[in-house]
């Protein structure tokens, strides 16, 4: 008895680690179903289109080419673009931004919430970073152990902090970020032209099916055509709604997450020195950017155009394409004149940005700057531009 407890004991530890690892991959697993399930419907649809609506049901050759051609070209277009959405490669935090591990020490055995903020604020106060938490705080996550980027946020999903967040989509598996938004943006439009073209060249067949004229058309032939007709008008409706959505928010130069700023403070107990203040969720989910002079929902819009350059770059003959071509590096980005002496940018580190004309010269940044730093915490925070 005491032999088989001993044996028990000595097997449990292996025996938890098999389990962890057995739900890791159950987990990764399950992650997939979503974007299976779009890869059958997918399937599904080209069975349905090319064999039975095409090459069974339409009598004409040369409209059979037409619909052919056309719906390979979206085709090709909309499962290019899902795959680079899926696995484009999201870049970790530039490691400038993370704590070294004497100033987490210091952070450690601080005494106080304010001792802890002036050791953040000492560290951060190089990097380019111009937004705060609501209470003034520099935005820090105590999971990554780094200073947040500015737009940056923690995706719990994929346990890290991912630049430029919008969302974690599940239909992807992967961070909507700022190495694959571009990407994404295109998925919605070509997936949304996708079914908005099959349900307009199966309609005059889904009609006459429905009338009893089933011509050439088979007995399972005429359900796929109809179930096309059907699937491609729901997902035409949910793409239509979630893609004018993220239109808005590339003109108005917005995220998802940029509206959604969770209130954290420091904290000391229990070896934790930040702790996450959700105060009723429903009111903070559609707050604005905060910046040093305050809350700015158009913060970071320079204007329609320049927003959409900033996603879709400046060669207009690759907008349409899915590659990278998006303006900066993800850390960075141009903000509108009033929170201009914030940024830290020079003209040579503007990635791409100087053709936008906001940036400002190097040595009228730091005098700037400089005054900032020695301006009265009394009365406004941040100078006015003269």
């Amino acid at each position: 008895m005491a032999s088989s407890v001993q044996n028990s004991r000595i097997s449990s530890p292996g025996y938890c680690a098999c389990c962890r690892t057995c739900n890791m991959w159950c987990w990764k697993g399950f992650k997939w179903l979503p974007v299976s399930f779009i890869v059958s419907i997918i399937t599904w649809s080209y069975y349905a289109y090319v064999i039975q609506l095409c090459i069974f049901t339409i009598q004409s050759t040369v409209q059979q080419w037409i619909y052919l051609v056309l719906y390979h070209i979206l085709l090709i277009m909309f499962v290019w673009s899902y795959w680079k959405t899926i696995f484009a490669e999201i870049e970790p935090i530039p490691e400038k931004y993370k704590l070294p591990e004497a100033e987490l020490e210091k952070m450690l055995s601080a005494e106080s919430e304010d001792s802890q903020r002036t050791i953040l604020e000492n560290f951060a106060k190089d990097l380019p970073i111009v937004t705060r938490t609501m209470s003034g705080s520099i935005r820090y996550c105590n999971r990554c152990v780094l200073v947040k980027p500015d737009r940056a946020h923690h995706c719990s999903i994929c346990a890290r902090c991912v630049l430029k967040m919008d969302h974690h989509c599940p239909w992807v598996n992967n961070c909507v970020c700022f190495h694959n938004y571009k990407f994404f943006m295109l998925f919605l439009g070509y997936a949304l032209l996708y079914c908005l073209f099959v349900m307009a060249t199966c309609l005059p067949y889904f009609i006459r099916l429905w009338k009893g004229d089933f011509g050439t058309a088979t007995s399972s032939g005429r359900y796929h055509i109809i179930f096309a007709f059907f699937v491609s008008l729901m997902f035409a409706i949910s793409l239509g709604s979630l893609f004018g959505y993220h239109c808005y928010l590339v003109v108005n130069n917005r995220t998802t997450l940029d509206m959604l700023i969770n209130n954290r403070r420091l904290n000391t107990h229990g070896g934790s020195f930040i702790r996450i203040m959700l105060k009723n969720l429903v009111h903070e989910a559609f707050r604005a950017p905060m910046f040093r002079g305050g809350a700015d929902k158009n913060g970071f819009s320079i204007g329609a155009f320049k927003n959409f350059k900033e996603v879709f770059g400046n060669s207009p003959n690759l907008w349409l394409v899915p590659v990278f071509t998006s303006l900066g590096d993800g850390c960075e980005y141009p903000v509108r004149r009033e929170h201009q002496l914030q940024t830290f940018t020079s003209p040579q580190d503007t990635h791409g940005y100087e053709s936008m004309g906001i940036t400002r010269s190097s040595v009228e940044m730091a005098r700037e700057t400089e005054r900032w730093r020695l301006c009265p915490r009394k009365g406004r925070t941040v100078p006015q531009i003269v």
